[in-house]
Order: structure tokens, then C-alpha cells, then sequence
């Protein structure tokens, strides 16, 4: 059961090109948002659709992978860890940035 702690599951789209990186030691990171919709009925019967946005960062041969077959507009499912950042702002109030760190991805036909 180990297994199952902190484990993210999306199936979603890119809402754009994956931006690639090098950190200064010379490791290859990426960072792209997906985008995942579900829709429902309202009250009066109009459909709804809420999209929700999900940052995404991939290091090493998972960044290469991304950097390779991935581009707006790609349907994939992916799995990765949550990974909570916390930050104070300019103002100096808490904040916490929200990101999942890959794990793996499947490029999904549209």
C-alpha cells in the first residue's frame, strides 16, 4: 500500500508548449500546465464545464521524453507526486505554489 501515498493521476490536454530547462548543475527540467474539464448539469439544466489547471515539472529522462512527443494541444494521462511549495509573496503574506512532479505520461490520441 506504500505505493499509493501521494500518487496524482490526470487525463488532461497541454494548454502549451512544454518550456525546457537547464539547471546550472546541467540537469534538463520541463514545466507545462494540463488542463482537465468536467462537465455537469446545473439546476436549470445547462451544462457546465469546470477546468481546472495543473502545473506540471518533469526532470532527467522524463523532461527528455516531454521535450520530444509532448506540444499544445497533446491529450495525455500522467502520474506524479504533489509536490506543495510554500512562498511568501511581495507583500510578505504565506503563500503555497501547487505543482506535480512526473512520475510517467501517455500521449493519448485526440
Amino acid at each position: 500500500m506504500s505505493s499509493l501515498k501521494n500518487q496524482e493521476t490526470l487525463i488532461g490536454h497541454l494548454g502549451s508548449n512544454p518550456e525546457i530547462k537547464n539547471t546550472d548543475s546541467g540537469k534538463k527540467y520541463a514545466r507545462f500546465n494540463v488542463a482537465t474539464n468536467e462537465s455537469y448539469r446545473n439546476a436549470n439544466g445547462e451544462k457546465i464545464t469546470d477546468t481546472q489547471w495543473h502545473t506540471i515539472t518533469a526532470w532527467g529522462k522524463s523532461a527528455e521524453s516531454v521535450e520530444k512527443l509532448l506540444e499544445k494541444g497533446c491529450n495525455v494521462a500522467l502520474n506524479g507526486k504533489l509536490i506543495n511549495k510554500p512562498y511568501k509573496d511581495k507583500n510578505g503574506n504565506p503563500r503555497n505554489f501547487v505543482e506535480i512532479q512526473l512520475n510517467d505520461f501517455l500521449l493519448l490520441k485526440p
